[in-house]
């Protein structure tokens, strides 16, 4: 049997790219599996009794080594803010390409508390910052200087000890350019080093806590469990900087996605399933619903999402027990089309993340292949006519071109970058200023307009003679040509109509990330964690792939 790659028009609608959840595809998940082998260090810790001082932790396999540098300060509460604007954090990091001197320790102990306005050389690679969970770090802190371990069920609504806020790569303030670094095997994956950075600052946390709980009363002090350490992961608040980044990168976004699809395709294409592999895919579908339960949010948006996540998880459990036979053939695809006519997209896209579960050999070749070489597909074919260019919007732009751009609906929003902080920004066209100064990320309605000019164009002239005369266009024809080749680069919605939700971008990318329990704080920024219920570094050699399913929270 041979099933057709899902129909980019249905997957790359937002309400559905919203739908996604972590799977063995994530980032992080495929960033342990690589490093699992790697020799893991705490070369150095020097805080004082209060946690503030400097830490260094390492990656080191053959004659290659990571090292993440950290610097905790002291912080006022006032101080203490997660929106973009701020600049002071409770602890900075820095991945260091190598092992860094006492000189490179100093030097960048002027710069990374600074964030944005520091500099950074060739040999950093990722930069970070991170607040506390006040309430869960010095809840841990006081708990355990006191002998006792702290109260699960407060952790388990917080997830973390520490939240980042933002974490950077790839040249910049003055970080390693990524040609630099690319070609290491270890790193192909995407965001590899960032996962690393977020990984081992989880480590810090810990570390840190048990260290003032022991200053606090050095007689009585335990150190934080194992088992809650490894229960609880790093929290990340994100905005709408996210965002912008799939328009922008509309081949890497087609890679992640594309992955994704052949994977499912390729799972709905096994005749016979094995035994072993329906029992795991059984056993982590029921497990998974504790992370379904213990998913905490004051958003009502997400908090319909989750009820009706959970009803139609039952619903399904329901169906695969009582039934659904799994030695019937094509066993998936049954599954798979079953799920399709009686769940919502929410619970469709958690069944595809679990149905990869037991294929590493279907996965894995796949990991490798969701980078991309962007720069490769950036020139526009100028010999091709305007006839070719109008098919390819007629086939790949469908339901775009039918969007009416004169109604105040489909254009209530522009983007625009903050003066401050240079952070991508919406706001409502037709109640604030600076529409002027709006960002190119209106695909879905510079496609129209250009669908409306090439209407008027002769078919048989070339694109290098169109572009003469409509530049401004010059943005969307390129587009137009990589979703020829590349059919999920491109979200099958308007990004300014009055009806989008932006963190359904967010999540998104997310999702890809590895992010767990998504928690929207307003529909243009959400809090996540990430790492829950990982393995800790010094447990990597032996760790189960399938942890994500075994976390207590």
């Amino acid at each position: 049997m041979n099933v057709e790659l899902r129909d980019p028009n249905i997957v790359m609608k937002l309400s559905r790219l919203g739908s996604f959840h972590q799977s063995k595809l994530s980032f992080l998940r495929s960033f342990l599996k690589e490093f699992k082998d790697w020799e893991y260090k705490r070369d150095l810790f020097e805080l004082n009794e209060n946690g503030y001082g400097t830490a260094v932790y390492s990656f080191k396999k053959s004659t290659r080594v990571y090292s993440l540098i950290c610097y905790a300060n002291e912080l006022n509460e006032n101080e203490r803010s997660d929106r973009v604007i701020a600049t002071k954090w409770d602890a900075a990091f820095v991945l260091h390409d190598g092992v860094p001197t006492k000189q490179d320790i100093e030097r960048l102990r002027n710069e990374v508390p600074k964030q944005e306005v520091g500099r950074l050389s060739y040999k950093e690679l990722t930069l970070s910052r991170a607040n506390k969970s006040v309430r869960a770090f010095n809840h841990v802190v006081e708990s355990l200087s006191k002998g006792n371990q702290p109260d699960i069920e407060l952790l388990s609504k917080v997830g973390y000890l520490y939240r980042t806020t933002a974490v950077y790569g790839s040249g910049k303030f003055g970080l390693a350019d990524r040609f630099r670094i690319k070609n290491r095997e270890e790193i192909y994956g995407p965001f590899r080093l960032e996962m690393m950075l977020v990984y081992l600052v989880r480590q810090f946390t810990f570390d840190q806590a048990n260290h003032v709980a022991k200053n606090k009363n050095p007689r009585k002090a335990v150190s934080l469990d194992v088992e809650i350490c490894r229960n609880l992961g790093i929290g990340n608040s994100t905005g709408l900087g996210m965002a912008p980044f799939i328009v922008n990168h509309p081949t890497l976004l087609n890679n992640w996605i594309v992955a994704k699809e052949i994977a499912l395709k390729t799972i709905r294409e096994i005749k016979d399933v094995k035994t072993e592999d329906s029992d795991l895919f059984k056993v982590y579908l029921k497990k998974s619903i504790k992370n379904i339960t213990s998913w905490n949010t004051d958003s009502e948006y997400q908090q319909k999402k989750i009820k009706s996540l959970l009803e139609d998880i039952n619903k399904f459990i329901q169906f695969i027990e009582k039934d659904f036979d799994f030695l019937k053939e094509f066993a998936f695809n049954n599954i798979y089309l079953w799920a399709e006519e009686n769940l919502g997209e929410e619970c469709i896209e958690y069944i595809i993340s679990i149905m990869m579960e037991p294929y590493d050999d279907i996965v894995n070749p796949l990991i490798n292949q969701m980078s991309s070489e962007e720069e490769k597909y950036f020139n526009i074919p100028t010999d091709r006519t305007i006839g070719e260019l109008r098919e390819i919007l007629e086939k790949k732009y469908s339901e775009i071109i039918k969007i009416d751009f004169s109604k105040k609906e489909n254009y209530q929003n522009f983007w625009f970058i903050s003066k401050n902080k240079e952070e991508p920004r919406m706001a409502d066209r037709f109640k604030e200023n600076g529409s002027e100064l709006e960002q190119p990320l209106a695909i879905a309605r510079d496609i129209k307009k250009l669908y409306e000019v090439i209407s008027v164009s002769k078919n048989s002239s070339t694109i290098d003679k169109f572009l003469l005369n409509n530049n401004d266009l010059r943005h969307v024809v390129r587009r137009a040509f990589i979703v020829e080749k590349f059919p999920y680069s491109e979200i099958q919605d308007n990004t300014i109509g009055q009806s989008i939700i932006p963190i359904d971008m967010l999540r998104l990318k997310l999702s890809f990330f590895g992010a767990l329990k998504f928690d929207p704080r307003s529909d243009k920024w959400l809090r996540i964690c990430m790492f829950q219920g990982a393995p800790l570094p010094h447990e990597l050699k032996n760790y189960n792939p399938y942890w994500v399913y075994n976390s207590l929270n």
